[in-house]
């Protein structure tokens, strides 16, 4: 897939899972990496620019073993980002839906 246009969707999807649940990095990578064919050198990137933005905030919690882990969890901006991009997303595939069963008729 080509990456300009994978890296338009992994936003999407980011913020579409921690909107779900608080995750830590690692859970997102866990959630993405394998149905977007992507890794943490993509997504870890996209985190930190999200969270300067104001979509995503921050916070430690302590685990049972090793350090404790940065959470991230989505703002009202943040939801209201998703909401604009999914309904893009929801316009933009439909038109391409459209235009590719135009195209198999002929």
């Amino acid at each position: 897939m080509d990456t300009q246009f994978k890296k338009g969707v992994v936003e999407l999807c980011i913020l579409q899972v921690i909107a779900e649940d608080d995750l830590y990095g690692y859970e997102v990578i866990s959630k993405l990496a394998e149905p977007l064919n992507i890794n943490e050198n993509t997504i870890y990137p996209i985190l930190r620019r999200l969270t300067e933005h104001g979509y995503f905030e921050t916070y430690s919690k302590e685990t049972s073993f090793g350090a404790p882990r940065k959470y991230y969890h989505i703002t009202m901006k943040g939801k209201k980002q998703l909401e604009e991009k999914l309904k893009a997303w929801i316009e933009f595939n439909q038109a391409v839906k459209e235009i590719l069963k135009m195209e198999v008729g002929k």
